[in-house]
């Protein structure tokens, strides 16, 4: 026999049950968001890494099959042009040929003359005087004001790491008096003074921990934000030129190929055909 108290114990555990499971649902419902959102990412990256290595393997053959005949071409180019200078003598014909086998020519050990000389604002000190043959200015050294001494020492006592108690404290001492010293060197008179203001307003307060549906919240925006970035990098692949081929014929590129390797075999033989035109008249 059930007694009412029991019925009422009964009830008010049904109760808390209902409102456990009530409390709960809101994180149950975004755990299945995020793990939806996981897989369809993950079916994504798939298609997208898939569509890089057709487009890849794809631009390999076209690089292999057609490159020798593309470098062909331009050879022919150059040699017509050489000729054609040969023959006239005109200036003009003469800055055509020499710019066609300039674009032939490759600049030996260009990457190793520039590494470690220019950047983006262009040579750097070191290299500009040893093309110059100057040599290399020192770099000017700052002596720190009266007020920028007082402001270090005054930091430098009151933050020194042998006045931490705790190891973390320490540390973090140490890493203020490396922004310190690093200022003190510049003579920065401002940044000391923004930091003699850090230290006087104490540590920055612990960050709570997020909760468990601020956590799946950021879960669902970064996996928004790689979706978009897979979006563009994406179009990039789509909006390529060997792209573009593989559209013409997605079921038999290789007769795409072939069927331009065919169309420069003609055009190479064209330009035999010229070349020995304008050879024949020297």
């Amino acid at each position: 026999m059930t007694t009412p108290e029991a019925e009422q114990g009964g009830v008010a555990g049904a109760d808390r049950a209902t409102s456990k499971s009530a409390a709960a649902r809101p994180e149950e419902r975004l755990e299945r968001a995020v793990r939806a959102a996981e897989q369809a990412l993950i079916e994504y990256e798939i298609a997208v890494e898939t569509f890089r290595v057709e487009i890849e393997n794809f631009s390999r053959l076209h690089h292999q099959r057609l490159g020798p005949l593309y470098a062909r071409l331009e050879e022919l180019e150059a040699q017509i042009a050489e000729a054609r200078a040969a023959r006239t003598g005109d200036p003009e014909d003469l800055r055509t040929a020499q710019e066609a086998r300039a674009r032939l020519t490759p600049i030996p050990g260009v990457e190793e003359l520039l590494h470690g000389w220019m950047d983006g604002d262009g040579l750097f000190p070191e290299a500009a005087a040893m093309l110059t043959d100057r040599p290399v200015r020192p770099p000017q050294r700052v002596r720190p004001s009266e007020e920028a001494r007082g402001l270090y020492r005054e930091l430098v006592r009151k933050a020194h790491p042998d006045l931490a108690q705790e190891e973390g404290e320490r540390q973090r001492r140490e890493e203020f008096l490396t922004r310190v010293n690093a200022a003190y060197a510049r003579g920065d008179e401002k940044e000391l003074r923004e930091l003699a203001e850090e230290w006087a307003a104490g540590p920055a307060p612990a960050e709570q921990a997020p909760s468990r549906a601020e956590e799946l919240y950021a879960r669902l925006e970064w996996l928004a934000q790689r979706k978009e970035m897979l979006t563009l990098f994406a179009k990039e692949l789509e909006d390529s030129a060997i792209a573009a081929m593989l559209r013409i014929a997605p079921d038999d590129p290789d007769g795409l190929l072939e069927q331009i390797a065919g169309q420069l075999r003609d055009d190479v033989a064209r330009r035999e055909s010229q070349l020995a035109e304008v050879q024949g008249g020297l």
